[in-house]
């Protein structure tokens, strides 16, 4: 049987990182791609083939991807598209340019990936796309309305290139993981530091327990589960006959999503805002 293919973007740490060496550990060959080449060249190190896709750079994807198809022959039989970032802040406090910038990385970059790898699915007879999102792509919560419009917005491309898919041997799919180990408080700090001034917010006072949760590593979040939980669906996704539209991860998860269904929006935000 020929070794299924699977490219996974943001492979330097979490998410990603574990995924390719779950995927690899169940028989793929795994591109474990990385914004950064330095990662990338870790990433060889550690045994991958690693091409350079910054999702903020459509050139980079382009060039990725066509690394990717030159070493299989021009076949690719999955696509994990998973990096993102965060930039924490009061929405009044986030400057268009932040929201442009995350929605390049998060959204945009998907999009151009995702579509490019289409023409290539439908030519080989199929393939499987699948997009991590989170819960926060369910639920807003304060301080992260930029990283949750995103999420936000990537449940709607997928939810509609599902539905576009249909008469396609190409199926699409959501993960969505509540609270993850990861780097993406750490990660958070620059873009919060280049865009937000919350010294001269009107929120001043609240931003100061922003920030020693964001500089402070208080240990793991409750129900926060190891990134091996999400590599766990992702696996069922890639080979499950008929997979599941979304795939929820941690009690989080679970609990907004059926929350979202039965409340009113009021009482959902009631809730949200009790923490």
């Amino acid at each position: 049987m020929t070794q299924k293919t699977i490219l996974i973007t943001g492979c330097s740490s979490g998410i990603g990182y574990d995924a390719a060496f779950g995927l690899r550990a169940a028989g793929w060959r795994v591109f474990a791609s990385c914004r950064q080449q330095k990662d990338c060249d870790r990433m060889i190190a550690e045994g991958f083939e690693s091409p350079l896709i910054d999702y903020a750079d459509e050139a980079s994807i382009t060039a990725g991807l066509a690394d990717v198809l030159a070493a299989t022959g021009g076949t690719l039989d999955a696509l994990y598209n998973n990096g993102a970032f965060a930039c924490p802040g009061a929405l009044e406090d986030l400057p268009a340019g932040a929201l442009r910038a995350i929605f390049e990385a998060n959204v945009f970059g998907y999009h151009a990936l995702t579509r490019q790898v289409i023409p290539v699915m439908r030519a080989q007879g199929h393939g499987r796309i699948i997009n991590c999102s989170s819960v926060l792509g369910l639920v807003g919560m304060k301080w992260r309305g930029a990283y949750v419009s995103t999420k936000f917005a990537l449940e709607g491309l997928t939810d509609v290139l599902r539905i576009e898919m249909h008469d396609t041997p190409i199926k699409v799919i959501l993960i969505e993981p509540g609270p993850i180990t990861s780097d993406i408080r750490q990660n958070a700090i620059p873009h919060f530091e280049k865009w937000v001034d919350w010294k001269k917010s009107a929120r001043v006072d609240e931003y100061k327990d922003i920030l020693s949760r964001l500089y402070t590593d208080s240990g793991p979040d409750q129900f926060e589960l190891p990134p091996s939980a999400v590599t766990k669906k992702l696996l069922h996704a890639l080979t499950a006959k008929r997979p599941k539209p979304r795939y929820y991860v941690t009690t989080p998860t679970y609990l907004m999503g059926a929350l979202r269904r039965i409340l009113p929006t009021r009482w959902l935000d009631a809730l949200i805002l009790r923490g």
